[in-house]
């Protein structure tokens, strides 16, 4: 790799590392109506609610793998499809909206804060949310 590509790389590596807090900040402030810093669970599922209502467009009350556009992958879809109808429906949506949720809570206090949302499994949970 010649050193221009590296340099370019590490330049665009390092701006997406800035902007991980204000994106983080940005993403709990629209999330959290109690305005109390965090998201709860009630929350997130409330966002992924309306998420859910905006994707599924033919109105069917599920979501198949092109409506999620590219949210889950095959392997995360399949696992959120205990019935393997080859679509999520609300609930089975939302069961792995909390199941996500509590991964990106590791001191299971019942909320996630900026920090949390930054994590891996936050970063995994942030595009069912938004």
């Amino acid at each position: 790799m010649s050193i221009r590509r590296k340099t370019v790389l590490i330049t665009f590596a390092i701006t997406l590392i800035g902007t991980a807090p204000a994106w983080s900040q940005s993403l709990v402030k629209t999330l959290d109506t109690d305005n109390d810093g965090t998201v709860d669970l009630a929350e997130a599922k409330s966002a992924a609610s309306r998420l859910f209502d905006k994707l599924d467009r033919d109105h069917d009350g599920t979501l198949d793998r092109r409506e999620l556009r590219g949210r889950l992958n095959a392997k995360d879809f399949a696992a959120a499809d205990p019935d393997n109808d080859g679509t999520l429906d609300k609930n089975e949506f939302l069961a792995l909206v909390e199941k996500r949720f509590k991964a990106a809570d590791p001191d299971n206090d019942g909320t996630i804060d900026a920090k949390e949302i930054k994590s891996a499994a936050g970063r995994s949970l942030a595009p069912l949310l938004k």
